[in-house]
């Protein structure tokens, strides 16, 4: 789509920005209206440059999705081989003549990679970090009441530049923000609850706020509580003098009786509104969710929340999802969330550096614990072009950044200040830079405990050389018993699997043992990148692919970590091939072969016998073929899985899963035939308008019978009517270049899916055909 020129679409954005005077702080979306290119463009900095000829784009924008996959790309297996380079964004603000004399940021989410942003001409800064979220002070640059143009430069032309895909351009949200020159410091509100119980809890408040102004300022802080239902049930005030110039933290404990606590299953969020009043005025306020929760660790018994000992069940997740790329909507994790939870996952594990924000207000709502990490290299790098070129100059500035965001999500429960580091063999440089990366987290949020996710510890000696114990919890990557080792060899240490693989071995080692605090699973959802060979795209080794189906390994861990019922079975046509020590680090690159199906259509359908292998976490289980009982097992105290020689026979497998002999789950596999129809199953039946409303819809081919046919690979075509797009298409093949953002997928193990996104009101009517196959339609209502 061409555009107008950036001048041309001033008169819109003042009708987006025209309210600054409503109230005392003004936060405007940025997303909407950017001109973007894609190249390269000498002088598209200065104001008067002419972007007519560009294309609009609203934000948050990953330009690299769109590909091609490309075998010769600069980005390699690693970067997915999709697309890198030099982009640029420009856009018009008009902003009114009453934000004069206020103070005002522009603040970017993330921004990939390398940015450089200007406004009217004028160079804010430059941040290499994609991650890090950021703020420019423009308050001396914008111009009230007249035209201003914002531009945004990204490059990541020097590749590879990661071990995974990264995405490209401004992929995360953007905003305004003008404010009394008396003002909140950005990201100056913070809360703790040091003491909990379930009678009472003690808050305590912190409030940074400035004084821009040229005269002194008796100003007074003023604290309101809300509770989950929006009541308030908590109030204080406290005055606060300030010279011109000067900033000032101002503290306060209250008591909160009868707290709602956040939990697990009941993950309550109240309201801290924070204002700052001269003359009985409000001239600034900042609301700040926040839960109330007691999280520690302990040497003897791992991780307790609220006073309950559990153990993390946690995954690692990547920034990024699938066809849609580093710009996620929010209903996209919200369903992969989802997903996870139902197989017991209950901790997320932000691989290796800070999400968006909205990610963590998700985990908040939803209730999932997080480990928050923020490097995946220090000083030694893993790429020619990665972060370790700027950490000695950025590291503290980003840490610190990311902390300071970060600090008052009750689901963070844990800073890692670095992933399988490869600084630690030269010991003092490595406890020298952990040093002051776990002061910077200390002084930036004193309540939370910082990591590391150690790197072949034993090698470099992290155990006994002082290193490890510099963290306030020991993380480790895969090695489980050395860690349980190192907890042994010095009593008090408190201890977590930071990165493990899907061995029965390994969850034994933390079910078995109560002081290991819990684990995080690598992967907990495919993710593009990580590959050595042309064309696999995908680092194949999650709970999920990255559509969000099931694997067996999802479906194992489900009957290891899941309270509820549940039984499913599959078909064994090889050994599972076993997880390397170090992966991304072996010689011969891990393969991950599928041997595993959950389907009863054998590729031989002669007289032969079929290796089924179930899992459960009830009592027994019963195999049962064509209604013929193949007997009972019990399950397995060590965990393993139940295996039965089954001759094979088309038709129906089912699984009854019992407990106290009663039947309480059931799986059934039956035989399918040749696709005869399309079925789309949406996974809402109405959507919202906003970038973060996308909804996927599965796509199934079935054969007469309704039966998911596995081996159909048909392309699928997909039309959208009424005010809806076609976002993107995808599949679980993990070989496959099809291009995300076009109208067609061939399916892969007879499925795939589509994201659609609202334009308008109204109603959404997709299609999804194949050639000699019954369509498949479903209505979307826009809310």
């Amino acid at each position: 789509m061409k555009t107008k020129t950036t001048a041309q679409r001033l008169v819109f954005c003042l009708i987006c920005v025209a309210a600054y005077s409503a109230s005392a702080r003004e936060v405007v979306s940025l997303d909407p209206d950017w001109n973007f290119f894609q190249g390269d463009a000498a002088g598209a900095e200065k104001v008067r440059f002419n972007d007519a000829g560009w294309e609009q784009v609203d934000v948050p924008h990953d330009w690299c999705i769109a590909g091609p996959f490309d075998e010769n790309a600069p980005t390699t297996g690693s970067g997915g081989w999709l697309p890198s380079g030099i982009v640029w964004y420009r856009k018009a603000l008009e902003i009114p003549a009453s934000a004069k004399g206020k103070s005002v940021w522009v603040e970017f989410d993330g921004v990939m990679a390398n940015s450089d942003v200007w406004l009217n001409g004028k160079h804010l800064g430059h941040r290499p970090s994609g991650y890090f979220s950021f703020r420019y002070d423009v308050s001396k640059v914008v111009k009230p009441g007249a035209n201003n143009v914002l531009v945004v430069r990204c490059d990541t032309a020097d590749q590879p530049a990661s071990r995974w895909y990264t995405g490209g351009g401004i992929y995360r949200h953007v905003r305004l923000i003008v404010a009394d020159p008396l003002h909140i410091e950005p990201w100056g509100a913070y809360v703790t609850t040091p003491v909990v119980s379930t009678d009472s809890a003690q808050l305590h408040l912190e409030l940074s706020v400035r004084n821009g102004s040229k005269t002194k300022k008796n100003a007074v802080v003023l604290w309101r509580v809300l509770d989950p239902d929006g009541s308030e049930v908590l109030s204080a005030n406290i005055a606060a003098p300030l010279n011109a110039g000067v900033s000032q933290t101002l503290k306060q404990d209250l008591p909160l009786e009868h707290p709602s606590l956040w939990s697990l299953e009941t993950p309550q969020l109240y309201t801290l509104i924070s204002q700052v009043l001269v003359d009985g005025n409000v001239v600034d306020e900042v609301s700040t969710p926040f839960g109330v929760r007691s999280a520690e660790f302990r040497s003897e018994t791992g991780f307790w929340l609220n006073g309950e000992n559990l153990k993390i069940k946690g995954v690692c997740l990547h920034h990024c999802a699938g066809a849609v790329g580093a710009a996620v909507p929010l209903n996209i994790w919200e369903r992969r969330l989802n997903l996870l939870r139902e197989l017991g996952v209950n901790a997320i594990r932000t691989a290796h550096n800070p999400p968006a924000p909205e990610f963590l207000d998700l985990c908040d709502r939803m209730g999932f614990l997080v480990m928050d990490e923020f490097f995946d290299c220090w000083t030694e790098g893993k790429n020619p072009y990665d972060y370790h070129l700027v950490f000695e100059e950025w590291a503290h500035t980003d840490l610190r950044d990311g902390v300071l965001r970060d600090r008052n999500h009750p689901s963070v429960i844990l800073y890692s200040v670095g992933n399988e580091i490869h600084d630690t063999p030269h010991e003092e440089r490595a406890k020298k830079i952990l040093r002051g990366l776990v002061d910077v987290c200390h002084a930036a949020d004193p309540s939370r405990p910082v990591t590391q996710a150690l790197f072949r510890p034993n090698v470099s000696h992290d155990y006994d050389n002082g290193l490890a114990d510099m963290l306030d919890v020991i993380g480790t990557n895969y090695r489980d018993s050395e860690l349980l080792q190192a907890w042994k060899d010095k009593p008090g240490r408190r201890i977590i699997g930071t990165e493990q693989g899907h061995s029965r071995r390994t969850w034994l080692e933390l079910r078995d043992n109560p002081q290991h605090a819990g684990q995080f699973l690598w992967t907990g959802i495919d993710y593009l990148g990580e590959s050595r060979s042309w064309p696999l795209t995908v680092f194949n080794a999650g709970l999920l692919d990255r559509c969000g189906f099931v694997m067996p390994r999802g479906s194992e861990r489900q009957s290891w970590w899941s309270d509820k019922p549940m039984v499913k079975a599959f078909r064994r046509i090889d050994k599972t091939e076993d997880t390397p020590t170090d992966p991304g680090y072996e010689v011969l690159e891990w393969k991950r072969r599928q041997v595993l199906f959950p389907d009863w259509n054998p590729y031989k359908t002669d007289t032969h016998d079929e290796n089924v292998e179930v899992y459960s976490n009830a009592e027994e289980v019963e195999l049962i073929l064509n209604g013929t009982s193949l007997g009972k097992k019990e399950t397995r105290a060590d965990a393993g899985a139940l295996n039965w020689s089954v001759p094979y026979a088309p038709g129906t497998l089912e699984s009854v899963a019992y407990i106290g002999g009663k039947a309480v789950a059931r799986d059934v596999l039956r035989t399918a035939g040749e696709p005869a129809s399309v079925k789309l199953v949406p996974g809402r039946d109405s959507i919202g308008l906003g970038f973060d409303d996308a909804v996927t819809v599965v796509v199934q081919l079935l054969d007469e019978n309704g039966i998911v046919v596995p081996t159909a690979d048909n392309r699928v075509t997909f039309s959208v009517s009424g005010p809806g797009k076609l976002i993107a298409v995808d599949s679980g093949n993990v070989v496959s270049t099809e291009l995300f953002q076009v109208n067609e997928r061939k399916a892969y193990q007879g499925q795939c899916i589509a994201v659609l996104r609202a334009t308008g009101a109204g109603l959404i009517k997709l299609t999804a055909s194949v050639d000699g196959l019954t369509s498949g339609t479903v209505e979307l209502a826009v809310q």
